[in-house]
């Protein structure tokens, strides 16, 4: 595949189609290249948080059923909103022996720092395996139970109000950011390195709220430490329905964070095609598709 065309199927459209249709049978079984050694598994954030946590089930689902003849090695690198991860993985060009777990801020991050001279654009586009959604989370002791509560909690406590995230200038930061323009708000926005850690900042009250992806705030969900107020998505999610949507509490808006598989720019066609292929297995996996609906991913059915 051309340098070009990598490119272009970086866009979202044929990112959603390569998750959804995949690598054909025909080109898996072309691509004679498989890793010489470890894959590096980089994961542009810390640990605990939702690349995190899918990218190490991605690990366990490719060694246990050896789509691998070696194994994948996952390695956190969350400085710099993944700054540290894209700069690293511009480093690696023809390296076909690293793949990264992505997130939106693989697309926020060099565009609000351009100085890293990285373009998004210039990586392999593998496969795009979900959509994560987004949640506003209070602690259950706050006694905050809807979208009203929360903001005139929010709008007494002013700058008082901390609202934890992960990064700065990524996702969290920008969910935040719609909430105070919304509403009228003062929210301080603190960020941390992964949305596990985020997690367990609001279930130890060091901060009023966040909006976790569900995988990230589940456990604390299923322990009774944290409530959902109101999901950013277009429709209620089948793990939360009792939780509205942001378009039923009077403001349409919905945001989703791509969560996909990216090489290094000049990686091999045939190291290009055996990834594709294995990551496409991992899609259609048992495991992968439970995961999904368990964590409340979104994802285009394969074969539609």
């Amino acid at each position: 595949m051309s340098a070009l065309s990598r490119k272009l199927a970086l866009f979202p459209a044929a990112l959603v189609a390569a998750a959804a249709l995949g690598t054909t049978t025909t080109a898996v079984q072309a691509a004679e290249w498989t890793p010489k050694k470890p894959v590096e598994f980089v994961i542009m954030a810390g640990p605990g948080g939702g690349a995190d946590k899918m990218a190490r089930l991605m690990q366990t689902v490719i060694e246990k059923h050896k789509f691998s003849p070696k194994p994948f090695i996952p390695v956190n690198k969350p400085g710099g909103s993944g700054a540290e991860a894209l700069i690293y993985l511009k480093g690696k060009k023809k390296d076909n022996h690293v793949v990264m777990v992505t997130l939106n801020s693989f697309y926020t991050t060099p565009l609000r720092q351009p100085k890293l001279g990285v373009d998004p654009l210039q990586f392999a586009p593998i496969a795009r395996m979900a959509e994560d959604t987004f949640i506003l989370w209070v602690h259950k002791d706050s006694g905050i139970t809807n979208i009203d509560e929360f903001v005139a909690a929010a709008k007494k406590a002013g700058s008082g109000w901390i609202m934890a995230g992960t990064g700065k200038g990524g996702e969290d930061e920008l969910l935040t950011s719609f909430l105070n323009q919304t509403y009228g708000l003062k929210i301080r926005y603190v960020p941390f390195k992964g949305g596990g850690r985020v997690a367990k900042e609001l279930a130890g009250k060091h901060a009023n709220s966040t909006v976790n992806n569900p995988s990230e705030a589940l456990g604390f969900y299923e322990s009774g430490d944290v409530v959902p107020i109101v999901t950013f998505t277009d429709e209620r999610l089948p793990l939360f329905p009792d939780t509205p949507t942001m378009s039923e509490v009077g403001k349409p808006y919905a945001y989703y964070m791509q969560r996909s598989v990216v090489g290094t720019s000049e990686m091999s066609d045939e190291a290009y095609e055996f990834y594709r292929g294995v990551f496409k297995k991992v899609y259609d996996s048992e495991e992968w598709q439970a995961y999904m609906k368990k964590k409340s991913l979104l994802g285009v059915p394969h074969g539609r």
